[in-house]
């Protein structure tokens, strides 16, 4: 279909209306996802940092313990560290769950 003027293009043969409000309301809806998707984005990246955070200070606090309580071999330690890391992470999953 071809037009005389752009002024006929934009009145799109009488369908106007319906034609750039469909435009529009897709853009609108695109631009949303795109948003939306950063969004969840950055805040999944923050969360990763948090529980990062939150498994260093664990094992750190597991490694006083250990020596406070004179354990000193390797294996041992990293050993009850991973699990007490494992144990902290899954119920940090299960609380995230739940809300």
């Amino acid at each position: 279909m071809q037009f005389n003027s752009f002024a006929e293009f934009l009145n799109m043969g009488g369908y106007a209306f319906y034609v750039w409000l469909s435009y529009g309301i897709s853009t609108g809806l695109i631009v949303y996802l795109i948003w939306a998707s950063f969004n969840r984005h950055s805040t999944v990246l923050q969360q990763i940092v948090q529980r990062q955070k939150r498994e260093q200070r664990m094992r750190q606090a597991a490694a006083i313990n250990m020596q406070k309580q004179g354990l000193t071999q390797p294996e041992l330690n990293e050993e009850m560290i991973a699990a007490a890391v494992a144990k902290t992470t899954n119920n940090s999953s299960n609380e995230n769950k739940e809300v």
